[in-house]
């Protein structure tokens, strides 16, 4: 078989044809899409991405960094923003790129990105922006990132009636594909209409990969005819009193965004026959869900004209463009609206149809009689869906195949789950800071927060709560008035006290609290990929900030006290501690009344495990072994260290410890436990292989390997894997997909990413 011939860069570069790529390498290609198709049109345009990482979004300021080189080519700026809103702001200033200054370019397109719970601390600048419009040769996109189940979040969020209340458009792409298409839609929506255009972001697109096709013929824009714009337009302009914008935005600029979706045919019948009388209305990764649903029973696009059965499935969920929707529903009897989350079609569906003479019944998170039948929490399933389905194209017809395949469906939803006798759950990394800097002394409590520290509740460490992302600390503000504890401390990391946090604490000096703040210092933003903070951030500089703002005492606790010199440049009195004296420094601050402050500077181990690969960190020539002749199985080094890699190790003796040389970043907390087992290796290095063995010797170690069987790939064909967070299994799961590219094969796969997984289970 002849191999297609690929390169990485293909992603961002071919301009026609077929490429493979994850979702987050989508959202990079869409701005460079977008200024070529400009280019073409003899426009002169650059671009401006800002925002802030979160899952299912982690990723996508390191692929941007990635590509700068591509970027660059097509006038894109890319700057990540210290948090949402004060982003959201830059990118409303690129419209008005022009009004302070003449413009080097005929307009600025942009990229707003953010977390579900980045959209709903950005409402005022949205509503502001959304109001005031866009620049007709610019446009924003903006990308909200949706955890629906919750996987990596504090909350399973839903973004798009925050969207709504701005009274912004929202597009709903299903699949990696549609990413692409839909952001250039939004675009020239944008553009039209003068609006900000949500683009939904979940893990089943972003998280995704697959083979998709590329070339100026997919997406091709048309200008409604039908819509009479207002004078002036509705672009941005300046002067223009709010109750104008007010105006302009409910009497033109939703209308024009329906009639643009109507003559571009973002909305569109999947299938539909001549005497159908159940219809789905479906959006996104619904959409992919009801498609499965349909699977399970047998029904493909031939078989359900014959059943009587029609799918129209939207695009754009809001405002839902009604001419499209009134033509859809005409001769149906029955309307199932199927969405995940909130119902946010179906109440549109059946406020188009209200009027109608002859109106279906319109059924969706309630069922006929009003009780639950599509859930709004948690994710649906297409089973659900598939028994939902099955259940109301049997009340017009009868068919003993569908009869059996529902009835098989319902056994598989009575089935029960068996919950794992263990369950592997993520945890910190080898070397974690967090695994000292969240300990806490005896007699006290500590709040958590907001990053990978936030799992220090899942340990025995006496660690609780949480707030949003920089309010850490805040929520001790109201609670210690009702309370006999007359102290707590509160973990935050050193990314979220950039973002934000440091208005938390601002406040808890004025409001007079007796708390102290533990700024953890990794210098890295873990919990995503080990970015760098959004700015300029040190040590030194954190002490005199939070000694300005009326911490009563500062002190540094670090792994490596010596890298501080006389002229550190710390706050006055600030005192630098080893972290084995850890636990008496707390002791003792938190005896100080008021605010005060310790930041525990120790680098995130995977950073210094990458950077070490990339030989930007130090290496130390030593490692720690364990003598299990020695060891007597007591655990001591586990509890001093909390670090994965110090196993078990099973021996003739019974349990012992050993430490996983494979995992180990170093961090040698471990060899504090009470115990004379540990050495300590200097110089030394990890034995190496033999080398390859000959033909011979390989056949008497290895039997003859059988070709595996190769599936028929007329129909998809599945493929599951599994393992433990760290160890490559989306890895795996690219060169498979690759792999696939190369012979010239579709594929689709899905990740699980979010969170920092190391040592959890993963798929």
């Amino acid at each position: 078989m002849k191999l297609r011939d690929v390169a990485l860069e293909d992603k961002y570069i071919v301009e026609e044809g077929r490429i493979f790529l994850n979702g987050t390498q989508a959202l990079v290609r869409l701005p460079l899409m977008q200024h070529a198709r400009d280019q073409k049109n003899g426009l002169d345009t650059a671009g401006y991405i800002s925002g802030y990482r979160g899952s299912p979004l982690g990723q996508f300021d390191q692929q941007l960094w990635i590509a700068k080189k591509h970027l660059k080519n097509h006038n894109i700026v890319f700057q990540a923003g210290v948090n949402e809103d004060l982003a959201a702001t830059a990118l409303w200033g690129t419209q008005q790129a022009g009004m302070h200054g003449k413009a080097k370019y005929d307009g600025v397109f942009g990229i707003w990105y953010g977390k579900g719970p980045g959209v709903d601390r950005s409402g005022d600048i949205f509503r502001h922006a959304n109001l005031a419009g866009t620049h007709p040769n610019g446009g924003v996109l903006v990308l909200m990132g949706d955890d629906h189940t919750c996987e990596s979040s504090t909350t399973a969020h839903q973004s798009e009636f925050a969207l709504v209340d701005a009274m912004m458009p929202i597009l709903n792409p299903a699949g990696v594909q549609e990413l692409l298409d839909y952001g250039l839609y939004g675009w020239a929506l944008s553009r039209y209409s003068g609006t900000w255009v949500g683009l939904k972001c979940m893990k089943d697109t972003i998280d995704a990969s697959a083979t998709v096709e590329v070339g100026d013929d997919r997406v091709q824009v048309v200008q409604p005819s039908e819509f009479e714009m207002p004078e002036g337009g509705l672009s941005l302009r300046f002067p223009d009193p709010p109750l104008a914008q007010e105006e302009r935005l409910h009497k033109y600029k939703l209308e024009a965004v329906k009639a643009f979706v109507r003559a571009n045919g973002i909305d569109r019948v999947e299938f539909q026959g001549e005497n159908d009388v159940l219809g789905i209305i479906t959006c996104g990764k619904s959409y992919l869900d009801v498609r499965q649903a349909l699977h399970y029973l047998g029904i493909d696009d031939q078989r359900a004209k014959k059943l009587g059965l029609s799918v129209y499935k939207v695009g754009m969920t809001w405002p839902l463009e009604p001419i499209g929707i009134s033509q859809f529903a005409t001769g149906l009897k029955k309307i199932l609206v199927v969405e995940e989350k909130r119902a946010l079609l179906e109440p549109q569906v059946k406020d188009i149809l209200y009027s109608l003479e002859q109106r279906p019944i319109v059924i969706g998170k309630k069922n006929e009689q009003g009780n639950e039948l599509l859930r709004s929490n948690a994710a649906l399933e297409p089973n659900e869906i598939a028994i939902a389905i099955a259940e109301r194209i049997l009340e017009f017809t009868s068919d003993r195949d569908l009869e059996d395949r529902l009835n098989r469906r319902r056994s598989m939803a009575l089935e029960s789950i068996e919950v794992p006798a263990m369950e592997r759950t993520p945890y910190f990394c080898s070397g974690c800071p967090h695994s000292t800097g969240t300990k806490v002394p005896e007699g006290s409590v500590a709040l958590s927060g907001i990053g990978c520290h936030f799992m220090a509740q899942w340990m025995d460490r006496n660690t609780t709560g949480y707030t949003q992302m920089g309010g850490e600390g805040a929520s001790w503000i109201g609670e210690s008035h009702f309370v006999d504890t007359p102290h707590v401390f509160q973990n935050i990391g050193d990314g979220t006290y950039f973002h934000s946090g440091f208005l938390a604490l601002r406040a808890a000096v004025a409001s007079g609290a007796n708390m102290t703040y533990k700024i953890l210092f990794n210098d890295a933003v873990a919990m995503t990929g080990g970015q760098p903070v959004d700015g300029q951030l040190t040590v030194p500089q954190v002490t005199r900030q939070v000694a300005a703002e009326g911490a009563t005492k500062v002190v540094v606790v670090t792994d490596e006290p010596d890298k501080y010199g006389s002229n550190a440049g710390f706050a006055e009195g600030v005192t630098v501690h080893h972290r084995d004296d850890y636990d008496r420094v707390q002791k003792q601050i938190r005896e100080v009344l008021g605010v005060s402050v310790i930041v525990y500077d120790q680098t995130c181990a995977s950073e210094k495990r990458r950077r070490r690969k990339r030989g930007t960190f130090p290496d130390p020539a030593k490692r720690a072994v364990i003598n299990d002749l020695v060891c007597e199985g007591c655990g001591d080094c586990g509890v001093q260290s909390n670090c994965v890699s110090v196993t078990p190790l099973e021996t003739e003796f019974g349990r012992k410890r050993s430490i996983d040389q494979s995992s180990c970043n170093k961090d040698f907390s471990c060899v504090k436990g009470f115990c004379p087992s540990f050495v300590t290796v200097h110089g030394g290095s990890l034995k190496k292989g033999q080398g390859v063995v000959s033909k011979t010797e390989k056949a008497d170690l290895f039997p003859a390997l059988v070709d595996p069987f190769l599936p028929s790939l007329e129909q998809p064909y599945g493929i599951l894997v599994n393992g433990i967070g760290g160890t490559g299994v989306v890895t795996i799961g690219a060169i498979i997909g690759m792999a696939a590219h190369l012979e010239s094969k579709s594929f689709a796969g899905m990740d699980m990413a979010g969170l920092a997984q190391k040592g959890g289970a993963v798929w």
